[in-house]
């Protein structure tokens, strides 16, 4: 009968393992029908062992089971995760995983291309399962291997949608009109000169503004490659943080928020009132994450370097920002001007000579 232990929220299990040593061990589940089920499991497995040397199998539900249960708490989106495991589940529930095979995955990848899923989304699929299958492998000892390794699909280039100055100032200009959303030109403003994420935005608190040294601290639990980063605030991202603090001093003082409604609650939700004052800005295929596009994009036509862009935007590779490497042009004609100076100089070489050979 699976039994709680006081340094574990899990329920646990005692039982004598094919060696005749006693085993006690975690179901890794909350969940006490789970936890039965898995204890009988294991109970007759252990007798197949020792009866018969049968090496245990595992299914693929239990292997998902085991696997989210471990990493929950490691996780900023169960849902999501749950989400990509209901994509698999029709797919590969009741297949034993010591028997899936590339083949196996092959037809999953097949099936989802069959449906119109785009490659990034069967990726991030493929992610959780080869995830899961490493797991297992490492930190349980099944005895699986990898099928996922080196299945992943060709991504084509990701979308890149930026503002100019001009429809940056509209679509601030219309966002202060809107009555029901009095913080949406301030965290526009704030976006824009910080290529900040929404959520890093709709999540800060004021004990992570520092307006004397005019920066931000986004911790490592709201952004999304999991690392603390501090984001330097220019003076048109101070307005905008002071634009707040004046609000908050005068509706909701006690407010942890940035952003915040006047009874005090973090704003949540912000899509209705961006896409009004898109429409009348005439702003069009437009979304609030293509903010953050449009701050490295004039940074980079601006000549600022890529490793400095991508340390502002805190993407985990300096890959990611180079999709914004054709926007620097100038910093191009300039490289290759190079070569026109390299040329010059040869041909004053031969000028000097004056036999027309080679120097």
């Amino acid at each position: 009968m699976p039994y709680r232990r006081k340094d574990s929220p899990y329920w646990w299990v005692k039982y004598t393992d094919a060696s005749g040593k006693t085993a006690y061990r975690s179901t890794g589940t909350i969940d006490l029908e789970q936890a039965k089920a898995l204890e009988a499991k294991w109970r007759f497995e252990t007798y197949q062992q020792r009866q018969w040397g049968v090496q245990p199998e595992h299914s693929f539900d239990e292997m998902m089971i085991v696997f989210i249960n471990a990493k929950r708490d490691e996780w900023r989106s169960l849902e999501r995760v749950k989400y990509g495991v209901q994509r698999l589940q029709p797919h590969f529930s009741g297949k034993m995983v010591e028997k899936i095979r590339r083949p196996d995955v092959a037809s999953y990848i097949e099936k989802r291309k069959a449906d119109g899923v785009a490659a990034r989304t069967v990726n991030r699929e493929l992610d959780l399962l080869s995830a899961a299958f490493n797991y297992v492998r490492v930190y349980r000892e099944w005895n699986v291997q990898n099928p996922v390794t080196g299945m992943s699909l060709k991504e084509p280039e990701g979308r890149l949608r930026w503002l100019s100055r001009g429809e940056a100032d509209a679509l601030i200009c219309e966002a202060e009109k809107e009555p029901k959303s009095p913080h949406l030109a301030d965290f526009v403003r704030l976006a824009l000169n910080t290529g900040c994420r929404k959520n890093e935005l709709l999540k800060l608190s004021w004990d992570r503004v520092d307006l004397k040294s005019n920066y931000i601290r986004l911790e490592g639990e709201n952004t999304k490659n999991g690392k603390r980063r501090f984001v330097p605030l220019n003076e048109e991202a101070r307005q905008a943080v002071l634009n707040r603090a004046r609000f908050r001093a005068e509706y909701c003082p006690g407010s942890l928020w940035v952003f915040a409604h006047r009874s005090g609650e973090r704003v949540q939700f912000m899509q209705n009132g961006f896409r009004a004052a898109c429409e009348r800005a005439g702003i069009t295929n437009f979304r609030v994450h293509d903010l953050r596009h449009t701050c490295a994009s004039w940074l980079v036509n601006a000549g600022v370097p890529l490793p400095e862009v991508r340390d502002l935007l805190g993407h985990s590779s300096i890959e990611m920002t180079e999709r914004y490497a054709h926007l620097s042009p100038e910093n191009l004609k300039g490289a290759v001007g190079v070569l026109d100076r390299l040329r010059s100089g040869y041909v004053g070489l031969l000028e000097l000579k004056g036999d027309g050979t080679n120097p």
